[in-house]
């Protein structure tokens, strides 16, 4: 069982992530915080496999958090998840040894993926896929507002027209198949197309 404590001052957002991981069989939410003292303190006191939390918050922020608890030497994983898509903040987590850096915006199954990777004692930082992810942000942009395309099913589209299958697809982005498939289906119903060949040829038309 994974033993996890989650900080973040979103109150909603937090509850939400809360009941995403406890559905999954191998994790158990020990506490939620608003704030970073709190989170030290808890961790300090009680056996914790890995932490969540959110970069900002009142009185103590996320890097000060895990900073006291490196200073403590806790042994517990570290998992920042933030809105910033910032080079700094990704070299300042990796400066305190943070395990991995999640976007808020990823996909559920990435961040249980995550989790279960930073457990098994594999760092998941891929700074270099989240700068990507920001350059694709600002290159799709036009295709998003004509299709109406989200970010995600837009690079599973570039990836589909790339000659990738689902569960190649699933590997790269740190989705399940099912996951992909869902997208899939959401990008036929967008598009107007209803097969594989003629995605294709959308594909190539949009010029990805």
């Amino acid at each position: 069982m994974i033993r996890l404590v989650l900080a973040d001052d979103h109150k909603m957002f937090a509850k939400g992530i809360a009941n995403l991981l406890e559905k999954e069989e191998d994790m158990e939410i020990l506490s939620i915080f608003s704030n970073g003292k709190e989170l030290v303190e808890y961790v300090k006191n009680n056996e914790v496999d890995v932490v969540l939390t959110d970069m900002n918050m009142p009185g103590l922020d996320g890097l000060g958090a895990i900073e006291q608890i490196n200073k403590q030497k806790i042994k517990t994983k570290m998992i920042v998840l933030s809105m910033y898509d910032d080079e700094d903040i990704f070299k300042k987590c990796q400066k305190q040894g943070v395990d991995a850096y999640v976007l808020k915006d990823a996909d559920p199954d990435e961040l249980i993926y995550t989790i279960r990777e930073v457990f098994e004692g594999h760092h998941v930082m891929h700074f270099e896929r989240v700068l990507k992810q920001v350059d694709e942000d600002q290159y799709f942009d036009a295709y998003k507002q004509k299709f109406k395309l989200s970010r995600r099913e837009l690079q599973i589209l570039k990836l589909i027209k790339d000659g990738h299958s689902n569960q190649n697809i699933a590997e790269e982005l740190f989705l399940s198949v099912y996951t992909v498939e869902t997208h899939r289906k959401n990008i036929h119903n967008k598009l107007g197309v209803n097969n594989s060949v003629e995605l294709m040829r959308k594909a190539i038309e949009m010029n990805l």
